[in-house]
């Protein structure tokens, strides 16, 4: 059995680098720390303290794109306003479910959504109210159970053309009034205990020296590349932590679970060598663009 020292040390080289993330690109302290975390706690002790950091880092971020707010708040108004029925329900709902259950629940319906952004997948979005009202209560749910809500929002504001000021914004938005309403509905249902606390100890250091390190970095790296090896990370992350947890509730004994981990692994190599062949057809391209204009210049006239 691994030793607390073990989990603390485990728990604080992951949440420097998801605050790094998180500095870099608005958005990812959760949807990387969690996965691991789940591996040493339960989401009731977990949960708590990631959602008082995601507070006060998506205030900051909010507080870094407040120029693209004007333009994006009647886009997200539907999706905040279903978060409140879905808070309410998600948070009853950690109080209910057994952990390991919780476990599973968590890592399988994120680990699609991850494999979806990383796919690239996109359907234009036209009608906010139709699809932002649901979306916000599945996201309310979603996030007061797994204090996770990254992927789904990337998906859905990539697939609405939002550009990246405005991304970043809408973003943040919906994160600070989810972590907001999640700490609320969390304190109001006792779900602040000791070890959550010490737990809290452990990644507010994190996020003081990951989020401006990560912010400072990205402008000298590519962010579509970095964001892209970000989520091969955390795809291979939940897939481990789906294979553990399908052996903890005895659905499929090991060694025949560690086949969702192998699965997912291949599925993402897959799209990974799609991703860098269509990123170097790309640069190719402008290239012998930029080529063509240079010697059109220079020829004669």
């Amino acid at each position: 059995m691994t030793s607390i020292d073990s989990a603390v040390i485990v728990l604080a080289v992951i949440a420097l680098f998801a605050a790094f993330v998180n500095g870099a690109l608005g958005y990812g302290f959760s949807s990387l720390t969690v996965p691991v975390a789940l591996v040493f706690y339960t989401n009731r002790v977990l949960n708590p303290a990631v959602v008082i950091v995601e507070v006060v880092v998506n205030l900051y971020v909010l507080c870094i794109n407040l120029s693209g707010v004007p333009a994006v708040w009647r886009r997200v108004l539907p999706i905040l306003i279903g978060l409140v029925p879905g808070i309410a329900v998600g948070a009853f709902t950690l109080t209910s479910l057994q952990p390991s259950w919780t476990k599973f629940a968590t890592y399988s319906i994120i680990l699609p959504l991850i494999l979806l952004q990383a796919a690239g997948w996109r359907r234009p979005i036209q009608s906010k109210w139709l699809v932002g009202l649901p979306f916000g209560t599945t996201l309310g749910v979603l996030y007061s159970v797994t204090t996770i809500s990254g992927p789904p929002l990337a998906i859905l504001f990539n697939n609405q053309g939002l550009v990246k000021d405005e991304f970043r914004a809408g973003l943040a938005l919906v994160r600070v009034t989810e972590s907001s309403l999640t700490a609320i509905a969390y304190y109001k249902l006792g779900l602040f205990i000791e070890e959550s606390r010490s737990i809290l100890f452990v990644l507010v250091p994190c996020v003081v020296v990951g989020i401006p390190l990560g912010a400072w970095l990205i402008r000298r790296l590519d962010a579509e590349t970095f964001r892209r090896i970000c989520m091969s990370f955390d795809a291979w992350v939940v897939g481990f932590g789906l294979s553990r947890v399908l052996m903890e509730v005895k659905l499929i004994e090991s060694p025949w679970a560690y086949s969702v981990m192998a699965a997912t692994m291949l599925i993402d190599v897959c799209l990974l060598y799609v991703f860098f062949t269509a990123r170097r057809g790309g640069v190719q391209s402008s290239h012998a663009m930029a080529s063509l204009k240079s010697g059109n210049r220079s020829g004669p006239n």
